[in-house]
């Protein structure tokens, strides 16, 4: 089968298990099914079809699984939003919608990501005024300053710094890896560049800690940090970066548990939740209870145990932070090892893809997107189950947030950019050797 087939089938497997979870949680909720689900399933099928028609016809030759697993993994959130709080499933619906259109606006505009590279600076330069702009005017939540309200809605613009501080990232260590691989010089013992191409590494130590002091938000300067340190890492094949770059961050954690109480209270409650299981620990022991009355099978969609009989969820923002949590309620063990299979495969996807590409860019590009995505769902699953402190981010694709599915798609976007030009530059290089061959 082509790889477009491949895709199409995989799609309309997503589309029919999103069919089938929305009938099972609206039979578990209303005790009927309603006609209504079906039509869900259905738009939810169709907007998934627009963008594989899109795919089709500008990246026929990008890779076949990325979209269907994007699809699964928002046919899952969606359908445990709805068990939770269905009026804000189709508020997401709504983004998803948006989402959609974002990734057909990327791939039909940008169509070749290789121009990014040519907009470095002043993509990076956005992705700091996002940033900036969330500081000067953005509004505190649970602690951290993370969204700016505007024209009656909520964005969180770190996600899309996200996304612009990898394209500024690839860019310019592509150009400058040469130069930060070769040590000029001795810095206690060890060998090091010259000092002025130290400026990017001190630059984002900055933004970290600016981000843990004056946002609160520990998840996303942990994310910005490890998807610099990763990327220079790949780009020079130096550890002694990826010392330092830890080095700076646990200092500046460090720092911002001393100054920021928000972040010190978030690290006492990993270290002991007991202590303070009545204020700031509830929350995340009402998550773990939650995961482990799912047991192994769990009690299957629409029938877990997640809302009190006032309709309040047993977890306080079960459909952002928790929702995994109320995942491994209803779909069990496996259920919840197979979603996170998922995110697996994704970034087993963009990791290919990376190390596929033909040049510097396209490699350190998706390689960047694809440790983004896959520190991103890391951080919020060991936070949620207490394997590190807890964040505020979002599990990619499944967590309630407009500002995370818009961007994630276009994550997606250019993931299937690289992959589709890696194929055509490899098929065109196999055209030539088999010319050769002939000619031999």
């Amino acid at each position: 089968m082509s790889r477009r087939t491949t895709e199409l089938l995989y799609l309309v497997l997503a589309g029919a298990v999103s069919t089938m979870a929305y009938v099972s949680v609206y039979a578990g909720r209303y005790r009927e099914i309603h006609r209504a689900t079906i039509v869900y399933g259905l738009v939810f099928v169709a907007i998934f079809l627009v963008l594989h028609i899109v795919v089709r016809v500008f990246l026929s030759r990008a890779d076949p699984y990325l979209l269907p697993v994007t699809a699964l993994l928002a046919a899952i959130g969606l359908t445990e939003i709805f068990r939770i709080r269905p009026a804000l499933a189709l508020l997401q619906g709504q983004w998803l919608l948006v989402g959609a259109l974002l990734f057909v606006l990327t791939v039909v505009i940008v169509r070749d990501h290789t121009r990014l590279d040519r907009y470095r600076y002043l993509i990076g330069a956005l992705g700091l005024a996002l940033l900036v702009a969330t500081i000067v005017a953005g509004t505190t939540v649970n602690g951290a300053k993370l969204w700016i309200h505007a024209f009656g809605m909520s964005i969180q613009p770190s996600e899309f710094a996200k996304l612009a501080i990898v394209v500024f990232l690839a860019g310019y260590l592509d150009d400058k890896k040469v130069l930060l691989s070769v040590p000029t010089r001795h810095l206690l013992g060890v060998p090091v560049p010259a000092a002025k191409y130290f400026g990017p590494l001190v630059l984002m130590w900055g933004l970290t800690l600016v981000m843990l002091v004056f946002m609160k938000d520990f998840g996303m300067s942990l994310l910005f940090m490890a998807v610099f340190v990763a990327l220079l890492y790949m780009a020079t094949n130096r550890i002694v970066y990826v010392v330092a770059g830890g080095a700076l961050f646990a200092a500046a954690a460090g720092l911002a548990i001393w100054l920021v109480p928000h972040v010190g209270d978030r690290f006492s409650v990993w270290l002991d939740p007991w202590s303070k299981a009545d204020t700031t620990g509830y929350q995340l022991l009402q998550s773990l209870f939650t995961i482990a009355d799912g047991g192994v099978l769990g009690s299957g969609f629409g029938r877990g145990f997640l809302l009190y009989t006032s309709r309040q969820p047993v977890v306080p923002d079960l459909q952002t932070d928790f929702i995994f949590a109320a995942i491994a309620n209803e779909m069990g063990l496996l259920g919840a090892v197979a979603v996170i299979l998922c995110f697996v495969l994704f970034f087993w996807r963009g990791a290919r893809i990376a190390t596929q590409a033909p040049d510097g860019f396209s490699k350190l590009l998706a390689a960047g997107l694809a440790t983004a995505f896959a520190l991103q769902t890391f951080i919020i699953l060991g936070g949620v189950t207490r394997l590190i402190p807890l964040t505020g981010l979002t599990l990619p694709f499944v967590s309630y947030g407009g500002s995370s599915i818009t961007a994630n798609l276009v994550l997606v976007a250019l993931l299937l950019m690289v992959s589709h030009r890696t194929n055509v530059v490899r098929a065109g290089t196999d055209v030539e050797r088999r010319r050769l061959a002939e000619l031999g």
